[in-house]
């Protein structure tokens, strides 16, 4: 396979141009101190600096050279996610995702670029310090404006390029960085100068400091003016200058002289799209452009034109397809200012809001209401919903600024469908939250109820299981009838709500429904969730003919709709229903099946947790190389989004591993580090599987070495406990360990009863009725009997009474 990228830097756009004795010290100094930061006004270099110093680092870090950009971020608390969102972290329940963030980079030898910083400032110096503090082998490279003053912090101030030599005009001239610069992007643009300009070129160099912006700016126009003719006009707009404050330094109003000037030499037209597209959160394509900007005085016919004019003025920026497009943040925030001075900033993020709601609400039909719908229109239309990410948190900042409650919960709701694939459930419920504690006197109240149903599905997420349920039924009761896809979705959750707070009678009337809804509407989407979650319910009451019949049809129905994210699902749920089964080789061809559907999603969360249960299955087969390979990618994957749950189950599957490989105290380790990583996110162990291990290896080893093996594991990083599983060859030639059956004799006679009664498919109604108890009763013995086997579900009680030769039934 192909060695991984190891770092995200882009590749540069045009020549770099100077400043080697700059990177040859940048780059030395990193041998002697970790925090670098490059300061400098805006326009002066600082991050193409950086980039080139970042690139010529990554040699030096193995584990990476990641670029964290910040200009377009606008709320300090996005400034983790971001961080996260480049190394491949998601954000994980109840848990901030700096934490992550923390244990992600805490043994890697890597180098964190923080661009941008200046806006954020407080927010990147906690950050740059925590994580320096946390993490000895990271080293971090910012750029600011401003210094982020934080311990160990060296501050490099970014010089503007040599300029040419004093005295007669010409003289040393062409070896200056500066005049390099300029003649390089003259060059570009189409203009070649001969000797003649060079006195003039040096003039011009002078005049503008040898700042790297401006004399892009003005290498630009030498298409339509010579350099002495930009230099005399650049010469009266300093004199006019008032705007950057007399007491500026020199160069700071040299740069806004150079932006201000070169937006004068627009044309009218240009000027007005140029301060229109300042309302974009980041880069955008040319459909965006027409839809948000083409309002008079320039029509959506005229937006193609007057933008490829400003990329050839330098003034915006593009990609090789010219398919994407950003501004410079220099001249973003000029042509915001512009835009706000114009008196069209509020109409602007209006209408932007408006688009970039419609645009969502049109991805999410297509990937996943409308029928029909061939999967590469579903995948396109998921891709093009992501890219909106950034605008969508500007628009919903608007939506909140402005009041626009019934724009914003609309959004809300078509951007719902991300939640499973990009993690951000965090986000969009702060978001939710925000607009409902707004004026809703104008906002109808189906909207409100939906949201609500929204609102719930990211709480389930977050673990938030009560407030969950509780709010998905005031949702359920405030919906019309005749709003079945948003009524057949809220029935799915709380489904998967009830199921987990061990409730499946009450489920399976929410399944039921579900499925109703979706037949008479023809919606095979939530025909294969209602289908998957009445086999998930069977499942649990141990009706496992039944559980199989509904998975095959949800699959089904789920490769009828043709979503891979559903199809993914179902197809886990059967895998769950063929390993109960004992099935192993059929539960792992479903969870097999599963992972290339999420590889193609970019689902890395799903993906972890399907890796890591085809490595269980495949260890339980005894084909240990194989479940080896499955194993590790899983834990890799789970390291690198930053998600425990999925480790977790990782080390589960590799404590399993090593037991059926011969290797007891691997098997130890790997499950004491499982047990704890469990605890500190709030997940329950199988106690008596534990108890169990625990007792085959104090006959094998000993109490005395089982008890230290135990505490050791619970005290190693879930890495140090998968490594030493991972990379023990030796265990290989071991002879293999079965595991011992279950001591039934920890159940009382009662609860054994129970349990045999569990086999048949019996309610608690129908237990209390042949056990002559009540139906309370045999709630608790039933979770008495989860206590003690260390199961979560009744279906697996059942599985395991059936096992057991001494048990009634």
């Amino acid at each position: 396979m192909p060695e991984p990228p190891r770092h995200n830097l882009p590749a540069e756009p045009n020549r770099f141009v100077g400043r080697e004795r700059d990177l040859d010290e940048l780059r030395g100094l990193f041998r002697e101190t970790r925090v670098v930061t490059l300061c400098g006004v805006g326009g002066i270099g600082k991050t193409r600096l950086a980039l080139r110093v970042a690139a010529g680092l990554v040699s030096a870090y193995p584990d990476g050279v990641w670029l964290v950009e910040l200009a377009r971020l606008r709320h300090p608390e996005l400034v983790d996610q971001e961080i996260g969102r480049v190394l491949g972290v998601r954000e994980e329940a109840g848990r901030p995702v700096f934490g992550t963030v923390l244990d992600r980079l805490r043994d890697l030898h890597c180098l964190l670029l923080l661009d941008n910083c200046e806006h954020l400032i407080d927010r990147c110096a906690e950050a740059a310090a925590a994580l320096i503090a946390a993490c000895p082998r990271l080293s971090v490279l910012a750029t600011s404006r401003e210094p982020l003053r934080i311990a160990g912090e060296l501050i490099w101030r970014v010089p503007p390029l040599d300029l040419p030599d004093e005295g007669t005009p010409g003289e040393g001239g062409p070896e200056a960085e500066s005049v390099q610069l300029f003649l390089d992007r003259a060059t570009a643009a189409g203009t070649r100068l001969g000797p003649g300009s060079l006195p003039d070129v040096v003039r011009l160099c002078r005049a503008l400091d040898g700042l790297p912006l401006a004399l892009e700016l003005a290498a630009a126009r030498t298409s339509l003016l010579s350099p002495g003719q930009i230099a005399d006009r650049i010469d009266d707009r300093f004199s006019l200058l008032t705007t950057g404050g007399r007491t500026a330094p020199a160069r700071q109003r040299t740069l806004l002289a150079a932006v201000e000037w070169s937006y004068d030499l627009l044309s009218a037209k240009e000027q007005v799209l140029l301060r229109r597209l300042s309302v974009f959160a980041g880069d955008f394509d040319l459909d965006l452009a027409e839809q948000v900007c083409a309002e008079r005085p320039i029509s959506e016919a005229e937006i193609v034109d007057l933008l490829g004019g400003l990329v050839d003025k330098s003034l915006v920026l593009c990609d090789e397809s010219r398919r994407r497009y950003w501004l410079l943040e220099t001249i973003k925030r000029y042509a915001v200012e512009c835009l706000h001075q114009a008196g069209e900033r509020e109409v602007l993020r209006e209408r932007h809001l408006h688009v970039v709601c419609e645009l969502q609400e049109r991805h999410f039909t297509t990937e996943m209401v409308e029928p029909g719908v061939p999967w590469a229109r579903r995948l396109e239309a998921l891709t093009m919903s992501k890219s909106l990410v950034d605008d969508q948190r500007m628009a919903l900042d608007w939506s909140v600024e402005s009041g626009n409650v019934p724009l914003g919960l609309r959004l809300c709701a078509a951007s719902s469908g991300l939640l499973p694939l990009c993690g951000n459930l965090t986000e969009i419920v702060t978001w939710i939250e925000r607009l409902l504690s707004l004026d809703l006197t104008q906002v109808p109240g189906e909207q409100i109820a939906q949201a609500r149903g929204y609102l719930a599905y990211g709480l389930e997420a977050r673990d938030e299981l009560s407030r969950s349920l509780a709010l998905a039924e005031e949702s359920l009761a405030g919906l019309t009838a005749d709003n079945t896809f948003a009524r057949c979705v809220i029935h799915s959750l709380i489904l998967v709500v009830l199921l987990r707070m061990g409730r499946p009678e009450e489920a399976v009337h929410h399944a039921e429904e579900g499925l109703a809804l979706a037949l008479r509407s023809g919606d095979a989407w939530n025909q294969a969730a209602a289908l998957a979650g009445l086999s998930a319910v069977a499942l649990t009451r141990g009706r496992l003919r039944e559980a199989q019949r509904h998975g095959e049809e949800a699959l089904a129905r789920a490769r009828e709709h043709g979503h891979r994210w559903i199809m993914a699902r179902t197809a886990t749920q059967l895998g769950a229903v063929a390993e109960f089964r004992g099935d192993l080789v059929t539960a792992r061809a479903h969870y097999e099946m599963v992972v290339p559907w999420l590889r193609e999603l970019g689902s890395d969360l799903d993906l972890s947790r399907a890796l890591a249960r085809v490595g269980r299955v495949t260890a339980m087969l005894h084909e240990f190389a194989a479940a080896r390979e499955w194993l590790a990618a899983s834990l890799a994957l789970g390291r690198e989004t930053g998600q425990r749950h999925g480790v977790a189950l990782c080390l589960v599957g590799l404590s399993m591993l090593a037991e059926r490989e011969g290797d007891l105290e691997g098997a130890v380790l790997a499950a004491g580090a499982a047990v704890r990583l469990r605890e500190s996110i709030g997940q329950q162990s199988p106690a008596l599987r534990i108890e169990e291990l625990l007792g085959r290896a104090r006959t094998k080893l000993g109490d005395g070495r089982t008890t230290s093996l135990w505490s050791r594991g619970r005290a190693m990083s879930p890495d140090d406990a998968a490594r030493h599983v991972l990379e023990g060859e030796r265990v290989a030639q071991k002879a293999p360990v079965a595991a011992k059956p279950v001591r039934h004799s920890l159940l009382t006679a009662r609860e054994q009863e129970v349990a045999g009664l569990l086999t048949r498919g019996l309610s608690n109604r129908a237990i209390a009725a042949e056990l002559v108890i009540s139906p309370a009763t045999v709630a608790r013995h039933i979770a008495n009997i989860m206590e003690k086997l260390g199961y979560t579900s009744r279906a697996q009680i059942a599985v395991w009474a059936a096992e057991q030769p001494t048990v009634a039934r």
